[in-house]
């Protein structure tokens, strides 16, 4: 590509940039009275904010829902078109409906909102058209109007789309916020996420078990202990008394320790073990687990219950696994 054409492209960019930057500077100041009563009325509602809007505004409208839900407010999309063919069913008079429109003139809501307003359903227009037929039906109006498109022939939704994306940003964040919606809150609806894994899992989600857990008798020697480290690879092994509570860790630190101090491998595992020994408890939350292996530097431990009891084992790699990091 020629520089000629380089420059062009670079140009184009910022000016589409520039110009959608300077129409959404905009918005913060049309925030008022009818921002704080579509606020209200979503708050007030028993039901779900149901978001529709028919092409680019449609597109918009379906993340605007998606952020809604994802934020502690029920939302989902419905396509306009699709609710005059039996979708409006959806719709209850527990709930309401967000609809976007620039013009405020599509033709599927002049068939819409009548049914809407029988049915006593409160209702948000997002549009810049102000004298509307949707501006004058709506409960509360949000102004995302502009003076000018992106597009240098007027007809692409640019500047458009953006302050409606906006906009529907700033419903959803102001909601979340005066609800205190917490991360605990947000992971339960991304709990496929790395903010879910850390924030729901507990050590009892994570931890090894049966026979993955290294564990000897408190009546056994240094060489059994041996045998368990290497058959499970954990680097620890727990040492039990017969109520299978913890009395004591050995661990490979250990045993390199032993030899280099002239021991044997026939000592008694409770005359070389590490007491009480650091242990997990399996209600913990999987980061807390996580922050307690950094704060002690060690890299393993086994789990116990309210009893104090042999239940699993977990080590930072088994966390890494999780997609707890």
């Amino acid at each position: 590509m020629n520089s000629t054409n380089r420059n062009k492209l670079l140009q184009y960019g910022r000016e589409l940039l520039e110009l959608e930057l300077y129409e959404a500077q905009k918005l913060p100041t049309r925030l008022g009275d009818d921002f704080v009563k579509a606020c209200e009325l979503i708050l007030s509602i028993k039901g779900k904010v149901v978001v529709s809007g028919i092409g680019k505004s449609g597109h918009i409208g379906k993340k605007i829902a998606a952020s809604l839900a994802s934020t502690g407010t029920p939302a989902f999309f419905m396509h306009p078109s699709e609710a005059l063919h039996g979708d409006l069913g959806m719709v209850t008079e527990n709930d309401i409906v967000i609809l976007i429109s620039y013009s405020g003139r599509a033709k599927e809501f002049n068939l819409i909102l009548p049914i809407l307003k029988e049915m006593k359903v409160p209702v948000i227009a997002i549009t810049g058209g102000l004298t509307s037929p949707l501006a004058k039906s709506a409960d509360a109006l949000l102004d995302i109007s502009i003076e000018k498109e992106a597009c240098p022939m007027g007809l692409a939704p640019t500047s458009s789309s953006t302050n409606t994306l906006l906009m529907g940003d700033a419903l959803a964040i102001a909601l979340m916020r005066i609800k205190e919606f917490k991360e605990e809150d947000f992971a339960r609806s991304h709990p496929a996420g790395s903010l879910g894994a850390k924030l729901l899992n507990h050590v009892k989600d994570v931890m090894r078990t049966g026979e993955r857990v290294p564990k000897i008798s408190e009546h056994t020697t240094v060489f059994d202990a041996m045998l368990e480290l290497s058959r499970t690879g954990l680097g620890l092994v727990a040492v039990c008394n017969q109520n299978n509570q913890i009395i004591g860790v050995f661990t490979d630190g250990d045993l390199r320790r032993l030899l280099l101090n002239h021991g044997t491998l026939q000592d008694e595992i409770t005359h070389v073990m590490t007491k009480p020994g650091y242990r997990l408890p399996e209600s913990w939350k999987a980061i807390e687990a996580l922050k307690s292996f950094n704060d002690h530097n060690i890299t393993a431990a086994p789990v116990v219950d309210h009893d104090g009891k042999l239940v699993g084992a977990l080590n930072i790699h088994d966390l890494h696994l999780a997609g707890i990091h």
